[in-house]
């Protein structure tokens, strides 16, 4: 995704020369990048969900935090509200 950004950079520069307007938008270009693209996973370490691709470890300690401490939760009320869990799994079932 950079070296698109970049490429496209590259060519709006060269277009410039011809239209300072074009030197803009390479500006533009650039800015989204870097505020919204390549930051992104620092973003979105917020507690929203990534948009895609591969993820880094941090994300996927992240989410196995998460989910070990939904498993402890629902162990626990498993274990303080049996009858509660049971009639549940039934109505899951129906």
């Amino acid at each position: 995704m950079g070296t698109i950004v970049l490429s496209g950079t590259v060519v709006l520069v060269i277009l410039g020369f011809g239209n300072h307007n074009w030197w803009l938008a390479a500006v533009a270009v650039l800015f989204l990048y870097v505020h919204y693209g390549r930051g992104s996973s620092s973003a979105s370490s917020s507690g929203g969900p990534s948009g895609g691709g591969g993820g880094t470890p941090n994300d996927y300690k992240t989410y196995r935090d998460r989910r070990d401490r939904q498993a402890k939760w629902e162990r626990r009320y498993r274990r303080e509200r049996p009858l509660e869990f049971r009639r549940q799994e039934r109505n899951k079932g129906q």
